[in-house]
């Protein structure tokens, strides 16, 4: 995984990819990192939704400008570095991403339709959070500031409400160090509790070999004794986190079933879900589900 020193924000005029670059830049503003605003190919036509504002005579204000002005109201300590490319789209974000931290996109492009519930993610989209060398936050239209913190009653600012958890998904036969350390960082970002799920289910009965190192899996591999050693090995993969990590407050969570949809139960609620992507692979089953209906801000994060 990439260890760039820059947030970056893909822009192309649609709702979902101002609203991503607000996310970034609220990003940005946790981690202390500038802000890079990209917008690649070409221009669009549709004005942003940033109010417009005085420019010299003869020049145009472009989508990118009020999108870095608006930003640069909104964040004043925050440095917003905006650029434009004739580079196609994705090309431009895959190049972008070996140079940053974290590269966020919009879950839908300038010719989607916006969506009533979750994501309708668009090929630039999916083709980026596949083959990016960082991890890559992909962000619904509509997703507010609010959406990310505890409601609170009274005269509490949003401001200084509490985070909400940020939800990992952790495959116990590919439980990378990248994945998870970006997890617990994230939510010591935040000073928000981390939930771990790991979601499986039973092995075909003419394989009885376990998914999880048999070492840690009782014999034989009955339902009860593979959920008992996946929960051993699940508390034994975090457990050198949570002593690197001690004020992240971490739930560990075992369940049977599908992972995508054990994944959009848990992330109800959440404000950040993360997922594993192996490095040279395709997203797998999981994550495209989660892309494609999970109604929280979702990150893709690549790993060995």
């Amino acid at each position: 995984m990439n260890s760039g020193t820059t947030i970056t924000a893909g822009i192309d005029g649609s709702r979902a990819s101002l609203d991503a670059a607000d996310w970034a830049a609220r990003e940005a503003g946790r981690r202390r990192l500038p802000l890079r605003l990209l917008h690649a190919g070409t221009r669009p036509r549709v004005s942003a939704r940033v109010p417009d504002v005085d420019v010299p005579a003869g020049r145009t204000r472009t989508t990118l400008d009020r999108a870095a002005i608006q930003l640069s109201y909104a964040h004043p300590a925050l440095d917003i570095v905006a650029r434009d490319t004739e580079t196609p789209a994705v090309p431009a974000l895959l190049a972008a991403a070996a140079e940053s931290e974290t590269l966020v996109v919009g879950s839908r492009g300038r010719t989607g339709h916006p969506a009533p519930a979750g994501f309708l993610t668009g090929s630039v989209a999916l083709t980026v959070a596949a083959g990016a060398t960082c991890p890559v936050v992909l962000v619904r239209a509509g997703e507010l500031p609010e959406d990310e913190r505890e409601f609170t009653q009274g005269r509490t600012p949003m401001s200084a409400a509490s985070y909400r958890p940020v939800v990992l998904g952790l495959d116990l036969e590919h439980p990378a160090d990248d994945l998870i350390g970006y997890a617990f960082d994230t939510a010591a970002v935040r000073s928000a509790p981390l939930l771990v799920v790991h979601a499986w289910t039973l092995s075909p009965l003419h394989d009885p070999a376990p998914a999880v190192p048999s070492a840690i899996v009782p014999s034989p591999g009955g339902a009860n004794d593979q959920e008992t050693g996946r929960r051993r090995a699940l508390t034994g993969t975090l457990r050198p986190w949570r002593h690197k990590f001690p004020d992240v407050p971490v739930a560990e969570q075992v369940v049977h079933g599908r992972p995508g949809d054990q994944l959009l139960r848990a992330s109800t609620g959440a404000g950040l879900l993360i997922v594993g992507r192996r490095a040279g692979e395709r997203l797998g089953r999981a994550a495209r589900t989660v892309i494609r209906q999970v109604t929280c801000p979702v990150v893709v994060v690549p790993h060995g």
